[in-house]
């Protein structure tokens, strides 16, 4: 381990000696070409000395640069390499992301950067331009603009991102370099800057990734969760089965086996459609409109007996609808809703409407009632509408609704909103309920 340590850091000796050699060589011939410039002057060509001083102090500012660039690149990466000690850096960095998305990435991890300005974008090329100041990070050059590192060049660096479209994902091609021409990396030094740019796009670039990924994990997990949570409650709801409604119809059915043996046993009759769509849809999150309205059909039967003429129902659902994906128990919660709140309270009863409509890519189901309306005794805890609110948007998002509103010239309206197709997430069980 001694032994591979001393390896690393004689290799960064050596190279930091070779970089810095290369400056000064650089320096030197254009120094010699200088003096043999002077040298060819009249009257000023015999005056070898301020040549030399000018020579010496050259050479000594342009070594003590090129050493504090080394220090420098050595301190932020870690290593001095061919690559780290470079002027230009580039990067490639794959995101496994559309690449509009990447562009935004890319577009406000730039546009974060300290001192950048200038920032160009381009999104329908997918391309990005921006200048960034140099920081001065140990003050001014000594001698001011005198000094040779200063004669040429702009002190300042360019960013160009270019974003290539994949399959699934992205490529990122990121290049860092000083506004001057490239054959400037002979005699100038960037002190690092362009390396500190390039990781530090690269590092926010992964940050904003992992931000993601955990955003998206988390609301995974939060939809699961509340996606069981009201799954447990709509199998307890089925379990439940309304037990006074149970046992109210089998109290009247045995009333009825003395007095009208055909009507208990068309009562029966309605109870069993009714337990048959509601016990095995327990285990099934979504039902079809046309099986959900025999539930509720069987259900308003069951109470036709029992209320008698104080119970009116019409149903105009066209049989192309009855197809809809509709979720289980909806549409009998919102009946179960109209008889309770708007025409039991009532000594006359009322009408119960169930209507079905599509409108372009949405199909209404509407619940409506002439009973007492938005009467505050009769309101109930409208537990059930917040659930039916609930499974609506967990399964299709923004694309359902449900509106309750008053009904003319009394009673409620409650109409559901759903698309035609099933949720493109769902994947149906082959079982029916």
């Amino acid at each position: 381990m001694l032994r591979r340590n001393l390896s690393i850091r004689r290799h960064n000796v050596f190279k930091s000696l070779v970089f810095v050699l290369r400056i000064g060589i650089a320096w030197l011939l254009a120094i010699m070409l200088a003096s043999a410039i002077w040298n060819e002057l009249p009257l000023l060509g015999r005056l070898d000395w301020p040549v030399a001083i000018a020579g010496m102090i050259t050479m000594t500012l342009v070594v003590a640069a090129a050493f504090s660039h080394v220090g420098r690149v050595r301190l932020i990466a870690g290593r001095v390499d061919a690559e780290a000690l470079g002027n230009r850096q580039r990067r490639q960095i794959e995101v496994p992301f559309e690449a509009g998305e990447v562009f935004d990435l890319v577009d406000a991890a730039i546009r974060e950067l300290p001192r950048v300005h200038d920032v160009e974008s381009a999104r329908d090329s997918l391309q990005l331009r921006a200048r960034v100041d140099r920081p001065q990070n140990y003050g001014d050059y000594p001698l001011g603009h005198w000094n040779p590192m200063r004669w040429f060049g702009i002190p300042r660096n360019q960013i160009l991102a270019t974003v290539v479209p994949g399959h699934d994902s992205a490529s990122v091609t990121l290049i860092c370099e000083p506004e001057s021409p490239a054959w400037s990396d002979w005699f100038l030094v960037d002190d690092g800057t362009n390396f500190e740019n390039a990781e530090a796009i690269t590092r926010a670039i992964s940050r904003r990734v992992a931000e993601r990924r955990r955003n998206e994990k988390s609301q995974a997990v939060q939809t699961a969760t509340e996606k069981e949570l009201t799954v447990a409650k709509l199998s307890l709801l089925h379990a439940q089965v309304e037990p006074h409604f149970l046992y109210n119809t089998l109290a009247s059915a045995q009333l009825l086996t003395r007095s009208d043996p055909p009507r208990a046993d068309e009562m029966l009759g309605h109870l069993i459609q009714y337990l048959r769509r509601s016990l095995p849809s327990a285990d099934n999150e979504l039902s079809t409109l046309g099986a959900e309205l025999e539930r509720a059909l069987a259900y308003l039967e069951i109470l036709k007996i029992r209320m008698g003429s104080r119970l009116a129902v019409q149903v105009d659902v066209p049989e192309n609808l009855r197809t809809t994906p509709l979720p289980a128990m909806v549409l009998q919660t919102l009946v179960e809703n109209a008889i309770k709140h708007g025409l039991e309270p009532r000594t006359g009863g009322g009408t119960v409407w169930i209507r079905a409509r599509r409108s372009d890519d949405v199909v209404a189901v509407t619940v409506a009632d002439d009973g007492d309306g938005f009467n505050t005794k009769n309101s109930g805890t409208g537990i059930g509408l917040k659930n039916v609110r609930e499974r609506l948007r967990l399964l299709y998002g923004a694309a359902a609704a449900l509106s309750v509103v008053a009904n003319f010239p009394s009673g409620v309206a409650a109409t559901i909103s759903v698309p035609p197709a099933a949720p493109p997430a769902f994947e149906q069980d082959d079982r029916h309920v």
